[in-house]
Parts: C-alpha cells; structure tokens; sequence
C-alpha cells in the first residue's frame, strides 16, 4: 500500500526521496508527493498519478532542502486527487504528515477540530493528525506533540512528521504497517520497507508497534507511547532488496501468514460503509443496468485461486441468487463453453498474468461477454483487458505458496458478491450491514488465530512423518479442505487429498487406518450434523483426527485426537478464518521435513506459459 521515505543528510534530496518511493511502486498508488525544508520554509509538490507526473513538477519547479518526507498514496478516504495526496499540512502550512494505515474516527475528531476552527482541504482521514499535531506542538517539541496524539486515534498507521520549526527532524511512529530506520553515515532514513534504503545502507531497525522514533542528523531516539526510551538493536542486512523484504521472519510464507490482517483489512478500505451496508467498487465499468441483466456467471481461475472461486460459488449463489460455474482455467476455453451475452466471467488470478486464466478471459471476450478481474498486481493484464477490476491489496506475495492472496482474493469475492447483491436487490440492507459488520471483524479474528501458531506447531511435531493426509469438508468449507491438501503436498511433498466430506465412502474411506492423519472441518452451520457424521465414521476406522472447529465447540473434544479452534463468525466468513491454521499447519510440517518452504520443488509462482 502507501509508501514512505524519508532523508536526513547530505545527498541531494529529491534525488533520495524519489528514487526511494520508486523501490515502493510495488505496494501501489495512484498519487504522489514530497515536501522539504529549506531556508524558505515548508515546500510541498504532489500530484495525482505516477512518480513520472511528480518527477515532471519537478523538473519545471525544482525543489531541494535538506531535509524532507515523499509518499506514495493508495486513495481509501477521498479520491486519488493532487489535493488529497500527502503530504498533508497544518493550518500555518509549517508542519506536515505522511501516513500510511487508516483512522477509523477521524469523522468524529475532524468534527471536533474543526469546532476549534481548524480548516480542512481534503477528504482525507491523515490531514486530521497534522491538525491534531499542531496544537500540541504550540506547547510541547515535534516528538512530544506527536506521542500525545497518538492515543487519540483508533486505526492503524506508520507515519512520518517533520516541522520547518524544528530543523532537520523527522519523527516516526507506528502501530500496525511496518516501518524501518537506516542508518547510514551522517545519514538517517526512514521508510515503509527496506528496498526503498538499501542501495543506500544496510544497517536498520525496524519499529515495533506503539514505538516513536526521533531522527536528527545526531542519530536516532526510539521511544514507546509513555516516552520511554528502548533500546534497539541495529540489523544488518546481508540480504539482496528481495531477501530483505522478510523483515525478520524465517521464511517469505510465514511473513505472508502473519500479514493476513493486513492483506484482509488493506483489501476492505475504502470499499464498504458498515453504516449505509453499501459496497463501493471504482474501477467497475460495468453499469448496475448490465449487472442486474446477468443470468449466470462464470467464476474461472487456477491452482489456489480456483479454490477461491469455489468458495465464490457458494457465497454468490447464496447471497445474489443467481446460478454459478466455476471452470478451471486450462478446461474453460477447450471445451468451448456455451456462453450467453447475459453472462458474466470473473477471473481470478494473484499475478494477472496467469496464461490459462488469461486465455479464458480472452475467450470470453472473444465472444462478446465483459469480464471482472479479481488480481493482487496493478496493470497486470488480466486487469488491462477486464471490464471491472477488484485489486486485492495483499502486497507482493513471494513465497510461491500463495496464502494472504488467497484470503485477500475471498474477500474480493465477498465484495462482489455484496455488491451484486446491493444492484438487484437479493440482500436486505439490514442485512447486508451485518455481514459487512462481520466482515470488518475479520482483522483482529485472524489476529487471534495467528496466537495460536505455538499450538499448531505442536501438532506438526506429530504428524510431520505421515505419508499421507485426508483433508474433509462440507459445504462452503469444502473448497478450503482442497486448499489445506494443496498447501500440504505443495510445500512438504506428502500426498494429501481434500474431499468434501459426504464423498468419503464413495472411495476415500478404504484409506482409513490408525496411520492417516484426518483434518476435518466442523463449524455450526446447515451441514455440521452432517459433518460430525462424517467424523464420527473416521474415528470408528480408527482415524486420527485434527479438527478445526469454532471456539465453544464441546464435542469435537471426546472425538478428535487434537482440536484447533478459530473464532466464530458468520458461516460465509468461516472459510477465511479456517485456512489460517491449514496454513501453518503446512508450515510447520514442511520445516520440520526439511523442504523450501519458500520455493518448492517444481512450482514457480506465476505460470505465465502453458
């Protein structure tokens, strides 16, 4: 998402800071700007667009100081416009922030501040903290004001702050996205990730939530929330832009586990209002008219993100009542699918530069249908050719084992189908507000079920030698017991299988024995009598059961030989809560057994050919 750099130093610093947000293109942006101190005071340059359209400013404006801050801006609140582009001022235009995260109640302190007569010029939830700032700073130094603002916002956030009235200072701070601090010699950098500063040092720290650090060109303070200095240790990285960009975690997967939250709640910004249950998708040219003429749709993808179109099936079918197939990308062209103008085809695919998945889109609008496009990189040309994009926001994924895009690309496909929903009216509002309500939960439930990696880790010790696994799953859950038994073979090389659950005696339960580790999927839903059924006939085979179930489940504890719970929810949301522990599960199995985990055997992470 944003990203941000800042420079103390003798280099030239437009020079530093533009090339530093080039390194940050990866996160996405639609806007861009800088601001520097000089012996002029405050100056600022932004605009809406690519870093070429700021680099033009520039260059017929140029601009230097010797010190400074440069963003590149994801719009959530306010659109991408030059005006709502950071960095974003005071009222004396003497101070200015740069953020990335989101304020969650910014309307209410906005309200309060502009009671006191603060002016506001955008639309944006970041412009409330410069506000806030700067009363504090009439009375107390930068790093002060800042550490007593921070406490009055609900969000997330990284942040930089710097003051033409304290000279070659830049403050920092972070509670949720991931901040880091170069240090070079009589040099300081601060920046969202590592690339954006590492051809210029590789010694760093990153912040830890609730920590502020203080950058001067003496060197660096960190301080947390009550104004108590911590220590830090520097880092040094050994590790080429790409390595760097794990940020202290053993592998790219689990670093991608562990940015769920992120991914899920990056993916949502913006994009639903919890009070009206309204869904706002901008990058949708198709009309509401051709969307409610749709009698079917297509939902085409492959490898993990075919398992998120089945997941979309039901969701779509459930919510919008209106039939649905899903195809695999490399079937769909070749069987020569009989389409109708009505239909509509959604592709699914991390890299949108899929091949098959490309194909299938191109077929589609080879006989005449308008295509939507569920992709997790900008430009990429699934998006460039569909009529209606969803972008992800799950960040670059580079273990090739997809985990946060696959989260990210189910809640896209709750945002479709809302939003479907919403045009032809098959979903209440009152209830389509519930199920956002829910869906904005999703964050901080993942967040608890990421606390149980420890115990997760405890059961791959078991089960790290079996041969082979039976994954089983009824209903929506179905499509994530397929997900966890290609996470499994794909990064441990153990045979695993995922079967929905009322197959199991048409085949799989010959396979039954004390020696085959069962994962079964159990949550109160339509189908868990059913399910517990299920479970009941492997423990009678002497199966050895891991189920995963909702907390305050009491049954599962007499039946299976090991019970991971996740929080619950609603019973559409589950499978985004359920493949969190099929993960780590696979995880840890794979590093016990000594494979790459981050790049196994055979697999690349885009197949871009045939």
């Amino acid at each position: 998402m944003c990203g941000i750099v800042g420079y103390i130093g003798n280099k030239r610093l437009t020079s530093v800071l533009l090339d530093g947000l080039r390194r940050l293109e990866y996160r996405g942006y639609d806007s861009a700007g800088i601001a520097v101190v000089n012996e002029g005071g405050l100056q600022v340059v932004r605009c809406a667009g690519k870093l070429r359209d700021l680099e033009e400013s520039l260059r017929l404006n140029p601009l230097e100081g010797t010190y400074g801050v440069g963003h590149t801006r994801w719009a959530t609140h306010g659109r991408p416009t030059e005006e709502n582009a950071h960095p974003h001022r005071d009222c004396t235009g003497r101070l200015v922030v740069v953020h990335n995260g989101i304020i969650e109640n910014y309307v209410e302190l906005k309200r309060e501040l502009q009671k006191r007569g603060h002016a506001f010029k955008t639309e944006t939830d970041t412009e409330v903290m410069a506000h806030l700032i700067e009363e504090k700073v009439r009375d107390h130094p930068l790093e002060e004001a800042v550490r007593l603002t921070l406490p009055e916002l609900r969000g997330v956030y990284a942040i930089s702050v710097i003051s033409a009235d304290e000279p070659k200072k830049i403050v920092a701070a972070r509670n949720g996205p991931p901040l880091v601090v170069g240090l070079g010699k009589d040099e300081y950098f601060v920046a969202s990730d590592v690339p954006a500063i590492l051809h210029h040092t590789r010694d760093v720290f990153f912040l830890d939530d609730r920590e502020i650090a203080v950058v001067t060109e003496q060197g660096v303070q960190i301080r947390d929330m009550e104004g108590r200095n911590v220590a830090k240790k520097v880092q040094r990285i050994t590790w080429d832009p790409i390595m760097a960009e794990k940020s202290g975690f053993k592998h790219f997967m689990l670093k991608e586990i562990y940015e769920q939250p992120r991914a899920v709640r990056d993916t949502l910004l913006g994009r639903v209002s919890q009070e009206t249950g309204k869904i706002f998708l901008e990058e949708m040219e198709i009309s509401p008219e051709e969307f409610r003429k749709v009698r079917r749709i297509s939902l085409v993808a492959c490898g993990t993100s075919w398992h998120a179109a089945l997941v979309g099936k039901f969701l779509l079918e459930r919510l919008v009542r209106v039939p649905v197939e899903v195809d695999i990308g490399s079937e769909f062209r070749y069987r020569d699918p009989i389409l109708h103008p009505d239909d509509l085809v959604v592709v699914i695919s991390q890299s949108g530069e899929t091949a098959d998945t490309l194909a299938a889109q191109r077929e589609a609008r080879a006989k005449g249908l308008k295509t939507v496009a569920i992709c997790n990189v900008v430009g990429s040309m699934i998006t460039r050719e569909a009529s209606g994009v969803i972008y992800t926001h799950a960040g670059p994924e580079i273990g090739v084992a997809s985990t946060k895009a696959f989260t990210a690309q189910l809640v896209a496909l709750q945002l479709l189908a809302l939003h479907l929903a919403e045009i032809r009216g098959s979903l209440a509002p009152e209830a389509a507000k519930e199920h956002i309500t829910r869906l904005l939960h999703l964050p901080v439930q993942i967040e608890q079920i990421l606390g149980s990696d420890p115990l997760i880790e405890e059961v791959a010790k078991e089960y790290y030698r079996a041969s082979d696994f039976l994954f089983l799953g009824r209903g929506v859950n179905y499509p994530i017991a397929l997900e966890g038994a290609l996470k499994l073979k794909e990064i441990s090389y153990i045979h695993a299988e995922g079967y929905p659950a009322g197959e199991m005696k048409h085949g799989p339960i010959a396979l039954i024995d004390k020696n085959l580790p069962v994962v079964a999927l159990a949550f109160g839903d339509r189908v868990y009598e059913k399910m517990m059924g299920n479970i009941e006939e492997v423990k009678a085979r002497e199966g050895r059961i891991i189920a995963v179930t909702q907390e305050g489940n009491c049954d599962l504890g007499k039946i299976a030989s090991h019970v991971i719970t996740v929080p619950k929810t609603a019973d559409l949301l589950t499978p985004i809560l359920a493949v969190i522990p099929l993960q780590l599960l696979a995880y840890h199995i794979a590093l016990r057994r000594g494979c790459d985990v981050d790049q196994p055997r055979n697999l690349a992470k885009s197949v871009t050919v045939e």
